[in-house]
């Protein structure tokens, strides 16, 4: 039976994707790659700076130069950027109806947990969760499973095959995946095509949370609902 709901936040339940790329792209133009496209900075959001980064430079230029670009990003986003994002509607909303069929709530984020903080607090939803993790508790971000497994792990007694993920990105889906995580709903307000969610293993595709929750009875919450 599914005990979990796992859930991405940049993307999924906020609207922080363009802000996140504009920022990326700054900061790689600052130092020094000009060639850089705004759509190739967006379509790698979603992952972490260690998998960021080495798509627009060398292991040679990332040593040298990748903590203080990082550096400069994250002090732009947040003084330019933060205060811009809003939550996408009804998430609030989703979060209690998924509550109220007994779910277990964690947030899996790319971002540092600083910001994840924030946007907890910007998605309204700090009260609702059993638990979060950030890029700080991983060694490596998505794609890679680290994220979810820290997750899983301070769910405590849910195993992989009894959660659900939901992410804007492929980069989640591809995360869920290889830590045996099947029932995996994707959404296309980060942007993300369809086509795209569904080749890295999205099982359900859903506009936004509000569209989540309008056709919750068609969704994979609902069978656990159902189950018990």
């Amino acid at each position: 039976m599914l005990k979990a709901a796992i859930v991405d936040i940049d993307g999924t339940l906020i609207d922080s994707v363009d802000f996140q790329a504009e920022a990326w792209l700054r900061a790689l133009h600052i130092f020094g790659h000009h060639d850089v496209r705004f759509e190739e900075v967006r379509s790698q959001i979603g992952k972490g700076g260690d998998e960021l980064l080495p798509v627009f430079m060398s292991k040679p230029e990332i040593a040298r130069v990748g903590k203080d670009l990082e550096k400069y990003r994250t002090e732009l986003f947040r003084r330019e950027y933060m205060d811009r994002i809003q939550p996408f509607p009804k998430v609030r909303e989703l979060f209690l109806r998924l509550k109220s069929d007994g779910f277990k709530l964690a947030l899996a984020s790319s971002s540092n947990k600083e910001d994840l903080e924030v946007y907890k607090r910007i998605a309204d939803i700090e009260d609702l969760l059993e638990a979060d993790t950030s890029a700080d508790d991983a060694e490596k971000s998505k794609p890679h499973p680290d994220i979810f497994a820290a997750a899983l792990k301070r769910l405590g007694d849910v195993k992989a095959d009894e959660a659900v993920v939901t992410g804007d990105s492929p980069y989640d889906a591809e995360a869920a995946k290889k830590l045996g995580i099947v029932e995996i709903t994707g959404v296309l307000c980060g942007g993300f095509p369809e086509a795209d969610l569904r080749k890295a293993g999205c099982t359900a595709i859903f506009r936004d949370p509000a569209d989540i929750l309008a056709h919750y009875e068609a969704s994979a919450f609902a069978r656990r609902r159902k189950a018990a």
